[in-house]
């Protein structure tokens, strides 16, 4: 009995839990391998059904009660509405229940429906056709019935089913090109390679013959990693074992160009694919502003508790002294005199607990979430963000940080592609000390008779040519550039040499731009760039059998390696055209023996080959390939500022705002960028903490004498005194590279890490801008994390267009992505997408703006009208024995958060412009008006508490005077508690109500529908509640009770003096802040013209222009007619 079965079983399964977590086995069309392998083991891989929906059927109900109850206000609300049930309490379960199911109900439908759209997505996906390799034919089946194993055939322009590893295709060469567009968003083809056995396999019978098992990691979501092997078995010899690499993968979501067709192997799956893995929820952040809510809900959860521990007291206090407790029309019962003293006290403490928890505003959550939810679209909306050139718009990937945008006091940017084009231009390149450029230049003048590239120094001589020769061909073989015929997909270009159209098709735009500017050889082997060694490499064989070597990169990466050549004139160019704004690239070069290659083909394969730690193996090979090399030159090409990022970075610095760019650019060209963008000015006064002045200064020497130089100066720069300097102010601009960071970052040999840090933030604090250069993407995100829990705790923002530049937009509190050259990874990965970095501007000045003040006054809002609602019940208390009796009616308790308040606040919160938008844009300071969550401090909390408070004051005892030993009807029959209940509620209705009105700044016509609609709502509800009798209702208290307080002179009066007594302390108060103490932004504001009173003025003839509002209209009047309007 062959026991090898059962061996492998017990090992994978029991003893081998590494093997079965760190890789898998793939077998080609479920082939078993031949005899003498390794045992065929069934797999357990999932279909390829995409599911990104969340909910199913069966378990939407009790999976969405069960995340939405675990929001603390939900659950309070729910063990309130349990108690309710349980004890006796003053108010019916209704009150609790209605509202919280209300709010429930509300969010599972918006959340269902979500779901229910994204159902119908995966649906389509998963019923798309697929063409299956089975017994040498092809079979048409839907995409969710895919297995790992299965042999796929894809055609030209259909996307990828799953992730494959490419077998053979239509092209003899075995490669296809793939645009990756709706993963990343790289438009340009990119190459990918068959496996070398397997891609003569050109037809259906020919694939299905493929003995091979492939063997690779388990899923993970990078998109550009992938590690694995396939031995390829035959009839007579051992299996072939070739590496696989991202270039043997295709992945599901790309697309197939210019390729006929081509054939693979399914390896990841349905969610194990590595877009279902990319495109998994991110961790959530949360804003300044919910964070706040969350810290005044605490607060008035304690004002709650206190409420009902002191009414609880107050009771067994008042009921201590004989016959309050039991009065003759209410005698005991004997079980209830026997009662535990302690438990009457905890029942009684529920009680008074349930008649004051609608303090707690439950309903502010669902309008805080549709208010974020709708106001989302005025981002996406808004015209003047879209980009013509691009055709695309800005996106909202999260509506929960929108009031972010207005409380910004950092924001990191990336440069290349964000501040710039990304869009190269070749301007010279250096060769052994002489300079090309692409026309001669005679006195700013291009030659008309020029060649392509011409010299503009001394002829380089015979030995020079030679050199010449090589870099030129260095340029044009060293790159990952394909070249298409009558292809429109990145713009037409000219070859050199002919007339026909032709294209450069690259995922880096500066080998375009190289490639553009200039035998046929061999390609040997590729070293691919990495952001790790900065270079890339190519190893070609010339017709003549002469082996090179050709490697380009940053000069930090190419100078170390170099042993020959002119280094000393070459890196003189290269700083000089790196002061000027350009980037720079070195290329070297060395031949190899045959001896060499061959050595190097066996260290490679030996890298490749491995499953574990293949990257590092890589990097150690590179590393010893990549030396003794002979410097040949360096080239320069020119990445231009975008339209408007000057601008933005002005009006950021007047609003406040802290600008660093973040780049792996050398430290000149970026200092250059900078410049360019007003980053820094003329009169700014450079310091640096980079690794040539490390050299010569020790790390603690350095800091200290910046620190000094800043402190001598007094050079302090405050959020409130940096922004908006004038041409003559001194200010300190800070320049840091990425080994420099790494030494501050580092712990120190004392054990102290934490000293350099807070130095070196003294000294960031003090500069008006930051430059970090040669800086690594994890180290940008290390940058953000450290500004973002430093001591003053900013909110920071993180702008990008990059892969490189994901990890510093998850750091930040708020990540914008630009939709750029390098790919929509930024943009997926972000909050918030832009088409340019001038959009920044309108996003923060006046949408974060607009934001932050709509949901800031929405939310301190709520707390004070629930303020005004529930403190009159706390005091009627006190006239009521404390015997929990209800001052409103049950309708009234549910209703009030519902109906009678929630829409004008949902649609201020919405609407609400203080300023108009246009003098946000122009005046920037408008900005740090807002900054530091001013709107949400204590200071301003606790004044909308005491309004609160007041105006409950107002309403109850004002009511109650008048009623005291008053008669306030024609028959001079006295009105009862109800009555006095209702007309407190209906001077609350209208303060609560008209406070808002007389906050809103910009009234449009929904306003005046809201507003005066709510009023008459309630006035019509109260006419039906109170004028019929409803026959569902087991009591009718409110019979009659509206209509009579209504018929009462008094009553009228009442309402009308204490609703202008309650507004006028806040009146007055904005009257004198706005005459002694204005903000910047009250200062601006125009005052509202009354409709009732337009301007006028003077037209051609006997026309008047009347103005009121947005409208215009014209009237005539005859020249006898004076009409004068007064207004002030």
């Amino acid at each position: 009995m062959d026991c090898s079965l059962v061996r492998t079983l017990v090992h994978r399964y029991c003893a081998g839990e590494e093997e079965c977590v760190d890789s898998r086995t793939v077998y080609v069309g479920h082939r078993e391998p031949p005899p003498g392998a390794e045992a065929y083991i069934p797999q357990r891989c999932p279909d390829n059904r995409i599911v990104s929906s969340k909910y199913t059927f069966w378990n939407f109900i009790p999976k969405n009660l069960f995340e939405q109850f675990r929001r603390i206000a939900n659950f309070y609300f729910l063990i309130i509405f349990l108690v309710q049930l349980i004890i006796d309490t003053p108010t019916s379960p209704v009150t609790s229940g209605l509202p919280l199911f209300f709010v429930i109900t509300v969010t599972a439908i918006k959340q269902g429906y979500e779901d229910w759209l994204r159902h119908k997505a995966d649906s389509a996906v998963n019923q798309c056709p697929v063409h299956f390799v089975q017994h040498g034919r092809l079979v048409r089946k839907q995409s969710r019935k895919l297995r790992v194993g299965d042999i796929v055939m894809v055609k030209e322009d259909e996307t990828f089913p799953c992730d494959l590893i490419f077998l053979s295709s239509s092209r003899v060469d075995g490669t296809c090109h793939v645009t990756t567009a709706s993963l990343d968003g790289e438009s340009s083809h990119k190459t990918h390679y068959a496996v070398q056995d397997t891609k003569g396999f050109h037809t259906e019978e020919d694939i299905d013959s493929l003995h091979a098992t492939i063997e690779c990691e388990q899923p993970q979501p990078d998109l550009y990693r992938f590690v694995g092997r396939i031995n390829v078995y035959s009839d007579l010899n051992d299996p072939v074992v070739r590496p696989l690499g991202s270039e043997n993968l295709l992945l599901r979501g790309a697309t197939l160009k210019n390729t006929e067709k081509i054939f693979g192997v399914a390896i990841y799956t349905g969610m194990e694919t590595k877009m279902a893995l990319n495109y998994q929820s991110k961790s959530q952040k949360r804003s300044a502003v919910e964070k706040s809510m969350n810290v005044f809900l605490i607060v008035y959860l304690c004002i709650l508790i206190s409420k009902a521990l002191i009414n609880t007291v107050m009771k067994y206090v008042w009921q201590s002294e004989p016959f309050r407790d039991e009065p003759w029309y209410n005698q005991k019962t004997e079980a209830e005199r026997q009662r535990n003293l302690f438990l009457r006290a905890f029942t009684d403490f529920l009680a008074f607990m349930v008649l004051f928890n609608y303090i707690i505003p439950v309903s502010m959550y669902v309008t805080v979430e549709m208010q974020k939810f709708l106001g989302s679209y005025f981002i996406t909306w808004d015209e003047e963000m879209f980009d013509e050139e691009t055709g695309e718009g800005p996106l909202v990937n999260t509506s929960d940080l929108n009031e972010e945008l207005g409380q910004v006091e950092y924001v990191f940017t990336d440069k290349t592609g964000t501040l710039t084009e990304n869009n190269m231009e070749f301007k010279e390149c250096c060769v052994e000390g002489h300079v090309y450029v692409p026309h001669a230049i005679c006195n700013g003048q291009v030659l008309p008779a020029a060649a392509a590239i011409d010299m503009i120094d001394a002829s380089p001589g015979t030995g020079g040519r030679e050199q010449e020769e090589l870099f030129f061909r260095a340029v044009c073989l060293c790159h990952t550039i394909q070249v298409k015929d009558g292809d429109e997909a990145d713009g037409p270009r000219k070859s050199p040499d002919s007339g026909r159209r032709c294209v450069y098709i690259s995922a880096s735009p500066d080998e375009v731009a190289l490639v553009e500017g200039v035998q046929r050889f061999e390609l040997l082997e590729i070293l691919s760039f990495d952001s790790v060694r900065r270079r890339m490499s190519v190893i070609v064989k010339s017709a003549t059998g002469e082996i090179y070597l050709f490697c380009k990169g940053a000069d930090s990466s190419i100078f170390p390696r170099v042993i020959e050549g002119k280094v000393d004139q070459i890196r003189s160019r290269v700083e000089r055209n790196a002061v000027e704004g350009l980037r720079t690239l070195c290329v070297a070069y060395k031949r190899l023996i045959q001896e060499e290659y061959e050595g190097i083909c066996k260290l490679l394969q030996a890298a490749k080959v491995a499953l574990q730690d293949r990257e590092r193996k890589l990097a150690e090979a590179y590393e010893q390939i990549e030396k003794d090399l002979i410097l040949l030159g360096a080239t320069a090409v020119e990445d231009r500022l975008q339209e408007k990022a000057a601008d933005t970075i002005e009006a950021l610095q007047k609003a406040g705002i802290k600008v660093w760019v973040l780049t792996g650019d050398k430290m000149e060209t970026a200092a250059a960028a900078c410049y360019a963008c007003k980053l820094f000015r003329r009169n700014t006064q450079l310091l640096e903490v980079t690794t040539k002045r490390l050299e010569e200064q020790s790390l603690h020497d350095v800091l200290f004498e910046l620190s000094k130089t800043i402190l001598h100066c007094g050079a302090s720069l405050t959020r409130d005194n940096f922004s908006g300097l004038s041409a003559d102010t001194q200010d300190y601009g800070l320049i840091i590279d990425g080994a420099a960071l790494s030494l501050i970052m580092k712990p120190r040999e004392d054990g102290s890490s934490s000293s350099y840090r807070e130095l070196f933030l003294d000294i960031c604090r003090n500069c008006s801008a930051v430059l970090c250069c040669r800086m690594a993407p994890l180290q940008k995100a290390q940058i953000v994390k450290l500004i973002k829990f430093s001591k003053e705790r900013p909110i920071t923002l993180a702008i990008g267009d990059g892969a490189n530049d994901v990890s510093m937009i998850l750091e930040a509190h708020v990540g914008i992505g630009i939709v750029g050259k390098e790919g929509r990874q930024a943009a997926r990965n972000s909050d918030y997408a832009i088409p340019k970095f001038k959009h920044l501007k309108k996003m923060l000045l006046v949408h974060g703006h607009f934001y932050y003040i709509r949901i800031s006054e929405l939310v301190q809002y709520f707390f004070y009208k629930n303020v005004c609602f529930i403190f009159p019940q706390f005091l009627y208390q006190f006239f009521c024995g404390f015997s929990q009796q209800t001052l409103y009616d049950t309708a009234y308790l549910t209703l009030y958060n519902i109906s009678f308040t929630s829409l004008p606040i949902l649609l201020y919160s919405l609407l609400e412009q203080h300023v108009a938008m246009d003098t946000l844009k122009r005046d920037p300071a408008l900005y740090r008006d807002i900054a530091k969550n001013a709107l949400l401090r204590w200071r301003v909390f606790i004044y909308w508490t005491f309004l609160g408070v007041f105006d409950a004051l107002v309403f109850f005892f004002g009511a109650y005077f008048m009623f005291e030993n008053t008669t306030v009807t024609s028959n001079g029959q006295m009105l009862g508690n109800w009555t006095f209940g209702t007309l407190v509620f209906t001077v609350m209705v209208f303060t609560v109500t008209l406070k808002l009105a007389l906050d809103t700044h910009y009234w449009t016509w929904i306003n005046h529908v809201v507003i005066w609609g709510s009023l008459l709502f309630y006035v019509v509800f109260s006419l039906l509640w109170g004028g019929i009798i409803w026959p569902f209702l087991n009591y009718q208290r409110m019979y009659y009770v509206f209509i009579q307080m209504l018929s009462s002179g008094p009553a009228w009066l009442a309402i009308v003096l204490l609703v202008v007594v309650s507004l006028l302390p806040d009146v007055l108060k904005k009257v004198l802040y706005r005459q002694l103490w204005p903000s910047a932004t009250e200062k601006v504001q125009v005052p509202p013209r009354a409709p009732w009173a337009p301007s006028l003025e003077r037209g051609a003839g006997k026309v008047w222009v009347w103005k009121c509002g947005q409208s215009t209209v014209t009237n005539e009047f005859h020249d006898d007619v004076v009409k004068t309007w007064f207004y002030t």
